[in-house]
């Protein structure tokens, strides 16, 4: 990852970009989850900025959106309408589907 490149790690039910390279690591449901990659990368990726969809919020319940706040840590996240969301998608270096299942639960990371 470069200065100001994207990468994308969505949910399970996150369309599919076929002119975007896409790593599929679902498993079975919920293995492994958003959290999960994003724990993993953020060793070796140093994230300036998280996009995530505005829908989030109130389809994810108090648990998972606390988890979320404790993963991306540290660095500035943004909430913006999922349309808008969508909208970046095609400006990403990659995607990394996940088999998480909760609904919205997609991340555009932003290299710093």
């Amino acid at each position: 990852m470069r200065h100001a490149n994207t990468l994308v790690l969505t949910d399970r039910a996150f369309p599919y970009w076929p002119e975007i390279e896409t790593i599929d690591i679902s498993l079975v449901d919920d293995i492994p989850r958003v959290l999960d990659v994003l724990a993993a990368i953020r060793r070796n990726f140093t994230i300036g900025r998280a996009f995530i969809a505005e829908e989030f919020q109130s389809a994810a319940g108090a648990q998972v959106s606390l988890d979320f706040t404790r993963g991306l840590e540290g660095i500035t996240v943004l909430f913006e309408p999922h349309d808008d969301f969508k909208q970046r998608v095609p400006h990403a270096i990659g995607i990394i589907r996940t088999a998480d299942t909760t609904p919205y639960a997609n991340l555009i990371l932003e290299s710093a």
